[in-house]
């Protein structure tokens, strides 16, 4: 059966003006819908919708106010007059689905095809404010190319422009609604969230975008569905689990009637301590923010539909009065639920279905001025100013149309729309370039999807000072325009729940501090993690930081790996009390090896300093002054210098000094007789060892930072380690052979014998040095150097004085012994 054939299952409500064009218009003015009980005895009754709510239909006033309004405009639309048809859809589907039929086919119940020629029954059509609703209608008008301008539905599915061609809205996307959550929650730090939504287009699309979004910073505790079909048991469920959250902030997307089952729940249960987040579809529901639920819910954040003035609105609404006509049946019954009347027409209806008798009845005069409510109060238009806007903007779009100049029109052959014969494509047309401002100075106009422009007040459920629930604006987020941040709010006129100055806190784990890193929990959302402490060498200067960052080389973490700070360098200096100590010992030690020298230089007569060949002796006392000395090349801050003449002094000193020690071995052998052979050659091996290394891989300063992290030791890289193995091993094989013929040649004659002195020197040497190794590998830092430097100095002490003290001794404190008959054997006897 085709549309203009539909047989009506139940009567429409509505109200009706003829004109030259008219407007149709869609609203929900009731919420229950009686479906009386079937019965195979008689024919059933109509549907009939209950639940009048006054603020809608103080909606569809403002669609009559707006057209009258326009009809008076000379300017506008001159001689030309609109006329409107609305109905109310009863939040259901069906009627929404049978209300759109009526106003494209027609108001009859029946009409004939050919009737269904001309111009259509209306050009346009206001409505529908729910979202799913206008899903399943658009999908109708745009097989017929009808504009539909709805002030409600909000869904971002609806700015698909493939699927819902000939859809507009004066209200902005869901998507843009959002966006402005999310710039709240991301203004006040919130990561950890819940959210709830309804069943619907509305509440899916909505939560699904929202979701997406969180995604990029934060996280959701848990995501709810409300089911019409099982409202009472997700009631429960979801009440059970905002208790159990420790999410403390809910953002929740369903409508005023939807939610208010869970909201008296969750009252019922005292649940307090939840910052609620408000879609525009309840955030300004009188029927919620009242005291009851202030406990709950006070401190509510919202995003509200822009609210405008709407200037003469207030006075039209009061004007209203009834006339008792069919096909305006929508205010008789406004008029009888605000006056609890009935009038006699409708009343003899109600006697022969109840038979009651106990009701008023309605004179059509009762004042309506003296009442209080939602329809006459126009002190916060949102929806009621976005019906506003959509009536102008078909307006505006019929002027152009009207207007249009002959010969330059968009249509084929640069025609223009017939007057007298208008479709509603070529409205259509026009209505994607409406573009004009409105008498509030604000711009109403459609983007390439339909939708317009995203302006929205936050508005913050609070108290007044007589203890009434008052929806006060907060601030604004405007999408229209380029600026540097598009929410404003007004931080000191928020109140928060429980506590009007402190603002909550839904984070499910705190920040991580600088000098920490994120760590998540296994099994948890990425919102949940522990903060882990950077290790050592390793920063983290900003909070929440996913990983720390490792310090360059010559940089360590400090105590709060907050930052990189320069290391500590580290050497063995002339300055600290080791430094000093070994450099005091190391003068003392060449001081006395001078001393010496000079005692043998004035007596190298005696037959002391000659016995002991006194050449080799000038030479061992020289070489061991260079070995105190060559110590200090070890102390200081080392450098390229002092790096290569501290290992080169330390091996021709040593080698000389080892060297002088085995002559004299040998001499003590030999008797006086001779010399090895090639021993020229043994004391320069080790100048010549020192010269090849130099030449090939000198030592060089380096910064170690192997043994302690925090610092760098300074310290010379012996460059060629081949080099000073070979050095050392010179040195270590002539200490030796000495001590082995030393030890051989302990048993000669005590007169002569000097082996066991070099001997025992020889012990002391190697005992330092096989001790030396394993305190040098275990040493950190400059004690490394330290230890060095002791065994060059104890070695060289255990030689002087193992070797010179005894001689020493007889020159200066027994002289009688320095006598060749002495040293021959032959001392006279004492008297």
């Amino acid at each position: 059966m085709s549309l203009c054939k539909i047989q009506e299952k139940f009567k429409l409500n509505g109200l009706y003006k003829n004109g030259d064009f008219i407007i149709g218009g869609i609203f929900e003015i009731s919420f229950e819908i009686n479906i009386p009980e079937l019965s195979f005895r008689y024919k059933p009754e109509q549907w009939t919708c209950e639940s009048f709510e006054f603020s809608v239909f103080q909606w569809a006033q403002t669609m009559i106010f707006a057209i009258e309004e326009i009809n008076r405009d000379q300017i506008l639309l001159p001689n030309i007059t609109l006329g409107y048809r609305l109905y109310d859809n009863c939040v259901k589907l069906p009627v929404a689905m049978r209300v759109a039929a009526a106003l494209i086919s027609g108001k009859e119940d029946e009409i004939k095809d050919y009737d269904c020629r001309g111009p259509p029954p209306v050009i346009a059509i206001i409505g529908d404010p729910v979202s799913t609703h206008s899903i399943a209608i658009s999908r109708i008008l745009s097989l017929f190319q009808m504009p539909m301008v709805s002030y409600s539905a909000s869904c971002s599915c609806l700015s698909n422009k493939d699927e819902y061609p000939s859809f507009f809205r004066t209200i902005p996307s869901d998507t843009f609604q959002v966006k402005a959550m999310i710039e709240i929650i991301k203004h006040y730090g919130w990561t950890w969230l819940g959210a709830i939504a309804s069943d619907d287009d509305y509440g899916q699309n909505a939560i699904k975008t929202l979701s997406e979004e969180v995604k990029n910073f934060g996280c959701l505790s848990f995501l709810e569905t409300i089911h019409k079909v099982n409202e009472k048991g997700d009631v429960a469920r979801i009440t059970r689990i905002i208790k159990e959250s420790t999410a403390n902030v809910i953002i929740v997307f369903t409508s005023e009637v939807e939610l208010k089952a869970l909201m008296t729940e969750v009252v019922s249960q005292n649940i307090t301590g939840k910052q609620w987040i408000a879609s525009e579809g309840w955030s300004t529901a009188t029927a919620l923010a009242i005291k009851e639920n202030f406990y709950s819910f006070g401190g509510t954040l919202g995003i509200a539909i822009r609210r405008g003035e709407i200037p003469g609105l207030e006075e039209f609404l009061r004007q209203i009065r009834p006339n008792y006509d069919p096909d305006n049946n929508l205010a008789i019954q406004f008029w009888e639920t605000l006056f609890q009347c009935k009038f006699e027409e409708n009343a003899v209806k109600s006697n022969l279905t109840t038979g009651l008798h106990d009701y008023n009845t309605c004179t059509g005069a009762e004042n309506i001025t003296g009442m209080n409510t939602a329809y006459n109060t126009a002190s916060d238009l949102r929806y009621s100013y976005n019906v506003y806007k959509a009536v102008y903007a078909v307006a505006h779009a019929l002027h152009a149309l009207v207007f249009c100049e002959s010969g330059k029109g968009p249509f084929e052959n640069n025609t223009c729309a017939d007057i007298a014969n208008i479709q509603p494509w070529q409205l259509l047309y026009y209505l994607k370039k409406v573009n004009f401002t409105n008498h509030l100075g604000e711009r109403v106009a459609f983007d390439e999807n339909g939708d317009a422009l995203a302006i929205y007040d936050i508005v913050n459920w609070q108290l007044d000072n007589n203890g009434r629930v008052i929806i006060k604006n907060v601030g604004v987020f405007d999408k229209s325009a380029a600026k540097v941040t598009d929410l404003l709010l007004k931080e000191n006129d928020i109140y928060w729940n429980l506590d009007s100055k402190l603002i909550p806190v839904s984070v499910c784990s705190e920040n991580c501090p600088s000098g920490t890193r994120k760590a998540p929990r296994k099994g948890q959302p990425l919102c949940c993690f522990d903060c882990i402490p950077c290790a050592e060498g390793e920063i983290s200067s900003e909070t929440d930081s996913i990983e720390c960052l490792k310090c360059p080389i010559d940089f360590w973490s400090n105590q709060g790996r907050t930052e990189c700070i320069l290391k500590e360098i580290e050497f063995l200096s002339f300055e600290d009390a080791m430094g000093m100590t070994l450099t005091t010992i190391a003068l003392c030690g060449a001081c006395l090896s001078v001393a010496v020298l000079a005692v043998f230089i004035h007596f190298r007569s005696s037959p002391v300093v000659k016995a002991n060949n006194s050449e080799l002796s000038f030479l061992l006392l020289i070489s061991l002054t260079l070995c105190f000395l060559c110590s200090l090349c070890f102390i200081g801050q080392p450098s390229h210098l002092t790096c290569k003449a501290m290992h080169m002094v330390f091996g021709i000193s040593f080698a000389m000094c080892i060297s002088c020690i085995l002559v004299k071995t040998i001499v003590v052998i030999m008797a006086f007789k001779a010399t090895l052979p090639g021993n020229n050659m043994m004391k320069w091996f080790g100048l010549i060892t020192c010269i090849i290394w130099l030449t090939t891989s000198p030592p060089y300063p380096s910064k170690n930072t192997r043994y302690q992290n925090g610092k760098i030791i300074f310290e010379c890289d012996v460059g060629s380690l081949i080099g000073f193995s070979c050095l050392l091993g010179y040195i270590g094989l002539l200490a030796g052979v000495c001590f082995i013929l030393a030890f051989l040649a302990r048993n000669l004659p005590d007169t002569f014998n000097e082996a066991k002195f070099i001997t025992f020197s020889m012990l002391i040497f190697c005992a330092v040095w096989i001790t030396f190794i394993p305190a040098y590998v275990s040493s950190p830092g400059k004690f490394t150097v330290a230890v060095e430097v002791f065994a060059i100095l104890a070695s060289s002490f255990g030689i002087l004085f193992a070797i010179f003290s005894p001689k020493c001794y007889i020159i200066l404190l027994k002289p009688e012994k320095n006598t060749k008959k002495a040293l021959m054997g032959r001392v006279p006897p004492k008297k």
